[in-house]
């Protein structure tokens, strides 16, 4: 039990200790059933005389609030119920505006029943021991054989993920272009810092990726919602005065659209053209299931407007918080500096493993396992839902999800989730990601939690709620 207490400058030491004492089990912080520390080492830790804890030891007994034991110690009563711990002042200091403002978030839903929910991948799907060994390899050499990171990050991975990303994605980077952040959300918290100013605008598809949304409206920023369409980013619809354009052109959030060629040239002649930067979040197009991806805005950009966001989270594991970004060179710096002031380095140790994982060909190992896991529930899910009548699947090429529209737009996408879970399946609404537009009224299906031969059962049971 630590105790920040200090009895060193006279008065009724006693007294003070029992009432510090008699506080902490008041308000919780010393529970019922909880060991107090000996007389002889607690006086010695205060640096008071053993008398003075002996004695206010001796009182907590005698009011019950304490319990002593004959050779086993002194306890915090199990009778005695805190009134709760104390809790920080109210104060009458407030935030920015703009946190009042913000929309409110999309929460993941907990797993249950036939987890349709949408989100990162599914944990089981990864190779744990694998992981632990080389965590554990990367501990294993003395603290000084740890190099020293600019704020860039791991130099090695660096390095890889140019690499992978140059072999998989057609992305054009050296190992000096990356930049490692703590998940693709600080990378995009890092691209808001450098790069807005309160009341700049923010174009955002849609429905939008609400995550981003929030995050761009807490630097102050003024979101405008643009269509998105089956090619995509509706780019003759973007606002003149926009500083920053957030979009998911490989699969789109949540539709699954695929930004065409057509229209991504015609965002980075748009973007040259108004002074803009782009942020393309490649979320989860690793998993790709039918043809061959389109080259990423970043591949075909050629004015540096186009900021590349990736993560680990949504391709191995969501609680590796491994993001990367790479800008364009006249904005690394900057940028770099963004991430120094937030977190410094960043997990050296979480780094360091995922650059073994890299190096031994586990990465492009685990995908290709995974994608033929995913490719098997995709299949599943989207036969099961050509007997479904009330819902058009939208198309999609990728991904861990895929959404089905209402046919009959009159009901409510949020009722139907509801009556669902009370026939355990879960699933999300799409209504809810929708800005400005009207908002479609439809499910986003993932594929994340639910084993291959559970979605059968899964699908017939929401055609049956969308037939009653």
């Amino acid at each position: 039990m630590d105790v920040l207490l200090d009895l060193r400058d006279g008065g009724d030491r006693t007294a003070r200790l029992y009432r510090h004492l008699l506080d902490g089990i008041a308000t919780g912080r010393l529970q019922p059933g909880e060991r107090l520390p000996a007389t002889r080492s607690f006086a010695a830790e205060l640096g008071v005389s053993r008398g003075t804890v002996a004695a206010a030891y001796d009182r907590l007994i005698a009011e019950g609030w304490l319990i002593g034991r004959v050779g086993d110690g002194t306890f915090v009563s199990a009778d005695v119920a805190s009134t709760g711990r104390r809790r920080a002042p109210v104060g009458e200091v407030r935030p920015r505006a703009e946190w009042s403002r913000l929309p409110a978030p999309v929460r993941d839903q907990p797993a249950r029943g036939l987890d349709l929910t949408v989100g990162g991948p599914d944990v089981r799907t990864f190779p744990m021991a694998v992981w632990r060994r080389l965590v554990s390899a990367t501990l294993r050499p003395s603290l000084r054989a740890v190099p020293a990171y600019d704020g860039s990050g791991h130099p090695q991975l660096q390095s890889l993920i140019a690499q992978h990303l140059g072999t998989a994605r057609s992305v054009s980077a050296e190992g000096a272009d990356v930049l490692l952040t703590g998940g693709a959300q600080q990378a995009l918290d890092l691209v808001g810092r450098v790069m807005l100013s309160p009341g700049d605008v923010v174009a955002v598809e849609d429905p939008a990726y609400l995550a981003a949304v929030r995050l761009y409206a807490s630097h102050g920023a003024r979101i405008c919602g643009v269509p998105v369409d089956e090619e995509g980013l509706v780019v003759d619809r973007l606002p003149p005065r926009a500083r920053l354009v957030y979009v998911t052109p490989s699969h789109q959030y949540p539709t699954g659209a695929v930004l065409s060629l057509r229209r991504r040239v015609a965002l980075l002649e748009w973007a040259e053209q108004h002074g803009a930067v782009i942020v393309e979040d490649d979320y989860d197009s690793e998993f790709r299931y039918a043809s061959r991806p389109l080259a990423p805005l970043q591949s075909l950009d050629r004015s540096g407007r186009v900021i590349y966001v990736g993560s680990f989270s949504k391709t191995l594991l969501p609680l590796l918080r491994i993001g990367y970004l790479i800008a364009p060179q006249s904005l690394q710096e900057a940028l770099r500096q963004a991430k120094l002031l937030s977190d410094w380095q960043g997990d050296a140790v979480t780094q360091g493993a995922m650059a073994r994982f890299m190096a031994e060909g586990l990465l492009a190992a685990h995908l290709k396992r995974a994608t033929k896991v995913y490719a098997g529930r995709r299949a599943a899910l989207l036969g099961a839902l050509e007997g479904v009548h009330g819902l058009r699947v939208l198309p999609s090429a990728a991904g861990l999800h895929v959404c089905a529209v209402l046919t009959d737009q009159r009901r409510s996408d949020r009722r139907l989730v509801e009556a669902l879970a009370a026939h355990d399946v879960a699933v999300e609404p799409l209504s809810p990601r929708f800005l400005e537009q009207r908002p479609t009224q439809g499910l986003m299906l993932g594929i994340r939690h639910i084993d291959e031969q559970e979605i059968p059962l899964a699908i017939r049971r929401i055609g049956e709620v969308i037939g009653v």
